[in-house]
Parts: structure tokens; C-alpha cells; sequence
């Protein structure tokens, strides 16, 4: 999101050095768009290849165990030995696959590259439909800064926390700075109106009462579910690769049926975490939730700006905040009316309230059928 309240400051700088210098972030963040997007198809083939490596070794040990189950002797004392290297093997490969959550490593890289697209077309049309300054060239080394920092491309010493204690939302814009509120008295004009500005604020109350509660609420359901199935794997595949090691002694049974059934379950467990890609279903809420609250901060920024010539366009703004929603100009009215006659009835539950967003409006109902799963 542009911050277009800030007014442009005369630049010391020529302006075909100002030129040379957007061109050269331009450059850049392509460079980073085709890194993200290569990385992110390399950490999708490590999700497939891992997820059938791991469970061809684990139902392949629990086969070779059921069979070394009807007679350890002989030929067959070879297939108890050798399904207890494999469990191990197994669990330590999935420990590693656990801990890195490769379905949530390509969904970052899929952000990624799609934000940085975004900047790069935002920086295009600074150059072909304004005059670009210093700040312009600020700005966009902040947003480039602001994305490597949210989405690092290296695994080891900064790789995003991928079971955080607390659900925190992806941050890719660059902060906003504190504005000095000067006694300037606001009035009409740049298509802003006091009606335009209380829509605005009903808008951003329902984000925040509905969109930002429900998303929060359900991506903690996602990681909640992610972190039991992440514990259970491992778990499993080392009750299995216990069980084989006893297969043959006095409680040869009982060690055989867990040796297979438990490697069986580990198997099921596996392939309905990286199978169903839960780690990327968690990503997806924290990328929601980031969306949601730079929405939040660019209508308050806006609003919080006395001085309504150095807002956005009124029109523009509106046009923008209602294809981000994914609403028509008339459904942003209702949406806003709905919410004004609601928040009027002081007392009231506010029972059945739309969501601001129509478009992660599935998302929600996929994690119902999630949230019915796992309870």
C-alpha cells in the first residue's frame, strides 16, 4: 500500500539519478520474484519427495515386520533386523521434515513472490505516470527490506518460528511512521466527506470485530493441529521401531502388533500433515491476518490525516479498499450501514454480522470442517 498522505519533499538528488536509482530496485526485485518462485518449486518437490520416501520406509518396515512376526527364525530373522534401522531412519527423516514444515516454506515463497510482483508493478508505474523523487526511492528500498525480512530465504539462522507460542500475522509493508498531528481543521474535499469517513471507520470495526477475530481464532485451531500431528509421527514410528525390536521374545505378539499397527497409524498421521499440507494452511491465516491489519492501518493512517488534501484520492481509496475486499461500491455501503445500525443498538449481541472480506470467505469454512476434525 502506498502511503500517499505524505507529501513529496523537493529532492537534492538530479532527477535521472533518481531514474537510474528505481530502475536499479526494479531490477532487483524481479531478480527476487524468479528466486522465490525457483525456491519455492524446490521446497515443493522436497514436501512430495519426503512425504512418499518417509512412508514407502514406514509401511515397508511394518510389512517386513509382520512378516518376520510369523517366524523369527531362519531367512526371516534378516526382516526383524532390518525393519528397526528402517523406523529409525524414518523418524529421524520426519523429526527433520516436522521441524522445517516444507508445505509452509513454498506458501511462504508463493507470498513472496507474489508481493514482490506487486511492488515491482507499483515501482513501473512511478516511473511511467509520476515524477519520481528521493522519496520514492525510499520507500521502495523499504518495502524491499521490509519483504526479505518477512520472508528470508535461508532455513538456517532465520527461518520463520514454524510453531510460534503465539499467532502472530505476517508483516511485509515497512512500519508506519508517528505523525505529529498538526492543528490543521479538516474539511471536504480530495473526495472525502464525513459520511465517506464514518463508512471507513464502520469498515475497519467490522475487520476487526469479524475478519481479524475469526482468522486468528481459526489459524490458532491450525497450528493447535499441526503441533499434534507433528508430535504424533515421530511418536508413532518410535513405538513401531520399539515394537520390532522385541518381535520374537516372550511378548512377541503384542511387540508385533505394535510394530506394524503403530508404523501403519505413523504412516496415516504423515500423510495427513504434509499430505493435507496443514503447515501451509497456517501460513495462509498469518499471510490473512497480515492483509487484514494493513488494511486496518491504511484506512486509520488515512483517517487520522487532518489535512485531506495529503490523503489518498477519496474515489481511488474507496475503489481500492472494495476490490481488496472483494466487494462492489454499493455492497462497501450496505456492509458499513449494516454495521452503523448494529453498533447503535448498545447492549445488543451482534448476532450473524457479515465478514468485511468476501474473498478468504472459504478459507473460513474450510477451517470449520478443519476445527470439526480435530474436535
Amino acid at each position: 500500500m502506498e502511503k500517499k498522505y505524505q507529501s513529496r519533499t523537493v529532492s537534492n538528488v538530479s532527477y535521472p539519478m533518481v531514474i537510474a536509482k528505481l530502475h536499479e530496485i526494479m531490477e532487483d526485485v524481479a531478480d527476487r520474484v524468479e528466486m522465490h518462485k525457483n525456491i519455492g518449486e524446490q521446497r515443493d518437490n522436497w514436501n512430495s519427495l519426503l512425504l512418499t520416501s518417509i512412508n514407502a520406509i514406514t509401511l515397508t518396515a511394518a510389512t517386513m515386520a509382520g512378516i518376520a512376526a510369523t517366524n523369527v527364525d531362519g531367512p526371516l530373522m534378516a526382516l526383524k533386523l532390518s525393519s528397526t534401522p528402517m523406523y529409525l531412519a524414518a523418524t529421524g527423516m520426519l523429526v527433520v521434515m516436522n521441524k522445517i514444515q516444507p508445505s509452509q516454506l513454498v506458501e511462504e515463497q508463493r507470498n513472496a513472490a507474489r508481493l514482490f510482483k506487486q511492488l515491482h508493478s507499483q515501482i513501473q508505474r512511478t516511473l511511467t505516470c509520476g515524477i519520481p523523487t528521493s522519496s520514492d526511492v525510499e520507500e521502495a528500498m523499504e518495502k524491499v527490506l521490509a519483504l526479505d525480512k518477512a520472508y528470508p530465504l535461508p532455513l538456517i539462522g532465520v527461518m520463520l518460528e514454524k510453531f510460534p507460542k503465539t499467532v502472530e500475522p505476517a508483516v511485509w509493508w515497512p512500519q508506519h511512521r508517528e505523525r505529529q498531528e498538526k492543528p490543521i481543521k479538516r474539511t471536504d474535499g480530495n473526495g472525502w466527506s464525513v459520511e465517506f469517513e464514518e463508512e471507513m471507520r464502520e469498515i475497519v470495526g467490522v475487520i476487526k470485530r469479524k475478519d481479524t477475530e475469526d482468522n486468528l481464532r481459526l489459524g490458532k485451531v491450525a497450528l493447535k493441529g499441526n503441533k499434534i500431528l507433528a508430535i504424533s509421527g515421530p511418536l508413532l514410528i518410535s513405538m513401531a521401531a520399539c515394537g520390532t525390536a522385541f518381535v520374537g521374545s516372550s511378548h512377541g505378539s503384542w511387540a508385533a502388533m505394535v510394530g506394524v499397527v503403530a508404523g501403519a497409524m505413523a504412516s496415516v498421521v504423515n500423510t495427513m500433515e504434509h499430505g493435507g499440507q496443514v503447515g501451509m494452511v497456517f501460513e495462509m491465516y498469518r499471510s490473512n491476518e497480515g492483509f487484514f491489519r494493513l488494511t486496518e492501518e491504511t484506512i486509520e493512517s488515512n483517517l487520522t490525516e487532518r489535512d485531506v488534501g495529503r490523503r489518498e484520492n477519496g474515489e481511488l481509496f474507496e475503489m481500492k479498499v472494495a476490490l481488496q475486499l472483494g466487494r462492489s461500491f454499493s455492497g462497501l455501503k450496505n456492509l458499513a450501514a449494516a454495521s452503523s445500525y448494529s453498533s447503535s443498538r448498545k447492549g445488543e449481541a451482534i448476532i450473524n454480522e457479515e465478514f468485511a472480506s468476501k474473498l478468504f470467505y472459504y478459507l473460513f469454512i474450510l477451517s470449520l470442517v478443519l476445527l470439526i476434525i480435530l474436535h
